[in-house]
């Protein structure tokens, strides 16, 4: 039976790095040699199917059927196998192109570009777009169809996150024609195979939930375990002041109260309607890598940009991150004025021979489009503040120098093309309440042409108020600072016992618990102004996991004091994590596909499952540095280890549920549930690494504790890679950072 072990957790170790070898051949020599050489070879199915058969029968030699849940848990896992083989044995997958008014189609292309019958045909009957309300982004894609078989007529509608079925052929909205007149539709025959995976998914959420709640798992012992009965106290704040630096004088502006009120203008804006101010701090953050600057709001800056044009453009003001585009533009430092881009031979940046534009055509373009948005500003034409009702009556929004609507009012074309320049004049002449009074005339304009479609007072209002709180980065340095110092303190307090209690720790407690609700104040601000659960780029998922982290420090801390150091430290990197892309990415309107409570049960559930790993992590760290500090060190050793085996199992449960509700909604997006993309692959990696830690009675080396904190150090890199590793490196469907 020790041979059948060892197959079926060496089998494990092997697919694992199996899939970590296809991840990166994939990255080096594309999807259909890493699908030929390991995905789809025999040899990678022949191993899962070793791996399950001797799994099985040594959950049977070990007579775990008499530990209900944990039996059912471990099912589960084979159900959900046996259905991913009967997908692959008897499931067909392709495609469709359908145009209206061509003839019914019989087939379909499959994956491997052949051609495959239908027992039916298929017509496209119509097809349609709709549009978030009041922009020309796509809400959802619609396809309708007639199915005749031999004679019987039957129509359905397939669009995103919504299929059509009949006789276990399921059609998927996948793309549609420039004309509107044609769609592409994903198939799926799979008759057995998903109803077996999903029956192996009810059975893991079943498992799961039993497995917490059942008297004696291994998860409620581990929370009776002489090991935790003794508490440790900690000493655990530290405070750091920063102090403002001084501000030359700023170029010409307008009052802080003008300024403000031309913020309050709507502007069309990333496909959807917003406050200018909106653009304003877009702009000024992406131009100077600040929200303000020289004491200036972000609605000064950019009305002084567009106002003052002459002031502004030698105002080193411009961000230039590359040393190279620092060299070619001729500047000290990081800034530049948009004098700084134009030479005795004009613009510098163009067909520049000391700068290899492939090796730094990323800088380049940064560095261009900082230009670009300046001259879209100085022109107006980023300024589409006014709306005017075109063809079929729909609202379309203008910036004074586009070209207008034929058909438009005269008293209306000349509001258009001439509000913006008398708005100008009183900014010459500093009148105040005249231009306090023009912008309100343009606002009530706005209202009165484009009302139906304007977003409501309170979301208006509350889009303002998200961009004055937005203080992200400032918040994530002062988290690392407080995190890092009293992380050293703890390390020092126990290698080196202080005499008496200390309640100190409920300082920073109370500043973590204001964190937490600024935290949530800003995801549901966004929230709200975006209509959808924030959760669709790496800043949102990085601030959410911010925000988790803060809860599991509260729901931790009663059983180890240096958790608190650990939820500031996990808090200020997640923020600054967040940070590394660009910075608060500005808020747009759902991708249709991405419109599923699905895929924010999904990530929410990962979060947290990536949060709980890293406090292990910490945990890990924090044994590590004991051993090195202390002689009669094993005890709190111990202690940690387990404390990091209890956060462990819901740290796997929700790993491996998030998995699978990814994996549904794929399935009901795309019409597959599992596609080997490099962030389904590195996920599944995790999951089965982690597992290992959790068969102490298995694997013995998990019992010693010193192996099982560095197993967690260690383990915590696939982590990394799973969530940093793939956005940035190896790419895929998933990849965003």
């Amino acid at each position: 039976m020790k041979l059948i072990k060892r197959i079926a957790f060496g089998s494990a170790g092997l697919l694992v790095l199996m899939m970590m070898l296809a991840t990166f051949l994939e990255k080096i020599q594309g999807t259909d040699t890493a699908w030929s050489v390991i995905y789809g070879s025999p040899v990678f199915t022949t191993i899962w199917g070793i791996m399950t058969i001797c799994a099985f029968a040594y959950l049977i030699h070990r007579k775990l059927q008499r530990d209900f849940f944990t039996f059912l848990l471990h099912i589960s896992f084979l159900v959900i196998l046996s259905g991913a083989l009967t997908t692959r044995l008897c499931g067909k997958q392709g495609s469709i192109h359908l145009r209206m008014n061509d003839a019914p189609a019989s087939a379909f292309i499959t994956s491997e570009s052949s051609e495959e019958p239908l027992p039916f045909q298929v017509q496209l009957h119509d097809f349609r777009i709709d549009y978030y309300k009041g922009s020309f982004a796509p809400m959802d894609f619609t396809s309708r169809i007639r199915i005749d078989d031999n004679g019987t007529q039957t129509e359905g509608e397939v669009s995103m996150n919504r299929i059509f079925t009949y006789r276990h052929y399921r059609f998927y909205q996948s793309a549609y024609d420039k004309d509107g007149r044609g769609t592409t539709l994903a198939v799926s025959y799979d008759p057995w195979g998903i109803g077996i995976t999903y029956t192996g998914y009810a059975l893991l959420l079943l498992s799961i939930l039993g497995f917490f709640f059942q008297k004696d798992s291994m998860f409620r012992r581990l929370l009776s375990h002489p090991a935790l009965q003794n508490k440790t106290a900690i000493l655990c704040i530290a405070l750091s002041s920063f102090l403002p630096g001084m501000a030359s004088e700023a170029p010409k502006h307008l009052s802080r109260e003008a300024a403000s009120e031309i913020g309050n203008l709507y502007i069309y804006y990333h496909d959807r309607i917003c406050p200018l101010q909106t653009l304003a701090k877009d702009f000024t953050m992406k131009l100077y890598g600040k929200t303000s600057y020289k004491g200036l709001t972000s609605e000064q800056v950019f009305t002084g940009w567009f106002f003052y044009y002459d002031d502004w453009k030698a105002e080193p003001v411009i961000r230039i991150k590359s040393k190279e585009i620092q060299h070619a533009l001729g500047i000290k430092g990081q800034y530049a004025s948009l004098n700084d881009f134009f030479g005795t031979e004009g613009y510098k940046l163009k067909d520049n021979k000391e700068i290899n534009e492939t090796k730094y055509k990323r800088e380049l373009n940064e560095a261009n489009e900082k230009f670009n948005l300046i001259s879209m500003t100085a022109t107006g034409s980023i300024l589409k503040i006014y709306p005017c009702r075109t063809e079929h009556n729909r609202i379309s929004w203008f910036a004074p120098v586009d070209d207008l609507p034929q058909d438009l009012p005269d008293d209306q074309w000349l509001f258009v093309r001439k509000s913006l320049g008398l708005l100008s004049e009183q900014v010459m002449k500093k009148d105040d309440a005249a231009i306090i009074g023009l912008t309100d005339k343009i606002r009530e304009y706005q209202q009165k042409t484009a009302l139906e479609v304007l977003p409501s007072d309170a979301r208006f209002d509350a889009e303002k108020l998200y961009n004055r709180l937005d203080y992200t980065k400032p918040l994530a340095m002062a988290c690392l600072t407080i995190g890092f110092l009293s992380f050293l303190f703890y390390c020092r307090r126990v290698s080196r016992p202080l005499y008496g209690k200390t309640q100190l720790h409920i300082f920073p407690l109370i500043a973590l618990g204001i964190i937490s609700f600024y935290l949530i104040t800003l995801i549901s601000l966004r929230g709200f102004v975006s209509g959808h659960l924030p959760l669709s780029n790496g800043y949102e998922t990085m601030q959410f996991m911010a925000f988790c982290v803060t809860l599991l420090t509260f729901l931790f801390y009663r059983k180890l004091k240096a958790v608190i150091a650990f939820g500031y430290m996990l808090c200020g990197l997640a923020l600054l994590v967040a940070m590394l892309g660009e910075a608060n990415p500005p808020i747009t309107q759902l991708m249709p596909v991405l419109a599923s409570p699905l895929l924010s049960i999904h990530v929410v559930t990962i979060m947290i499952a990536y949060s709980l790993t890293a406090f292990v992590m910490l945990n890990g760290i924090m044994a590590i540095v004991l051993r090195h500090t202390r002689k009669d060190y094993q005890d709190a050793i111990v202690r940690l280890q387990v404390i990091s085996r209890i956060i462990l199992y819901p740290a796997v449960f929700c790993l491996a549920l998030g998995i699978f509700i990814g994996a549904v909604w794929a399935n009901v997006s795309w019409g597959r549930y599992w596609g080997w993309d490099p962030k389904e692959t590195w996920a599944l990696i995790t999951l089965l690494i982690y597992t290992a830690a959790l068969h102490p009675a298995s694997l013995p080396a998990f019992r010693r504790p010193m192996f099982f904190h560095w197993f967690a150090v260690i383990a915590f890199l696939s982590v990394l890679i799973t969530y940093f590793g793939v956005n940035f490196i190896l790419g895929g469907m998933h990849g965003y950072a």
